[in-house]
């Protein structure tokens, strides 16, 4: 067998999604998933979760904490197309119908190493005045579809959308035969990293 150099590269992601900030809503549970170009596919792990409702800290910081895991293993043979991790938090308004809270999207870091990531949500708005009364009274909030479009530019410029709390992710992101392959992603590749990793990896 010929000792032919590596043909693609795994990109491995774990942590999970820790805590939000909502001053005004309470009772709250969020939705990941992964956006990713056509060279990626996943090999192990889940794309996508939903997180048990939570309900906020007694503290001073109000925080809803979560601690929901993401584990996944991807692989590509070209850095096009990162993958993005969409998030969609819900709860529910005066009539206890399930509305959506905010929608957030942000690369998986490009860097290995543990990575503190805070995401600001949105969510979209009516445009009129009367539209909002009668979303509000029907308990049919604006919200998208399909939440990847969050993760696409296209269309995106078109949407009215408010400014609404944040959401706090923890990722460990290991790399292996990125160098290999001619990418430079920073650090080294990490490769059986247990623990915390090289500072070089943080950011905020």
């Amino acid at each position: 067998m010929a000792a032919a150099g590596p043909s693609v590269f795994l990109l491995m992601v774990n942590g999970q999604v820790e805590s939000a900030q909502f001053p005004e809503y309470d009772d709250l549970y969020c939705k990941y998933c992964f956006v990713y170009g056509q060279d990626w596919a996943p090999t192990a792990g889940l794309e996508e979760g939903i997180s048990q409702i939570t309900s906020k800290s007694q503290d001073a910081r109000h925080a809803l904490v979560w601690n929901f895991p993401i584990d996944v293993t991807f692989k590509s043979t070209n850095p096009y197309g990162w993958p993005q991790i969409v998030l969609s938090v819900y709860g529910p308004d005066v009539f206890g119908n399930d509305v959506v809270r905010g929608y957030g999207a942000v690369h998986v870091p490009f860097s290995p190493g543990r990575h503190k990531k805070t995401i600001p949500m949105f969510v979209p708005e009516s445009v009129s005045k009367l539209q909002k009364f009668t979303s509000w009274f029907m308990g049919r909030r604006p919200e998208y579809t399909d939440p990847k479009v969050v993760a696409q530019g296209e269309g995106r410029e078109v949407t009215r959308v408010r400014s609404q709390g944040f959401v706090t992710l923890l990722f460990n992101v290991v790399t292996k035969d990125m160098r290999k392959l001619g990418y430079d992603t920073g650090p080294p590749d990490t490769q059986g990293v247990s623990g915390p990793s090289t500072p070089q990896g943080l950011s905020r």
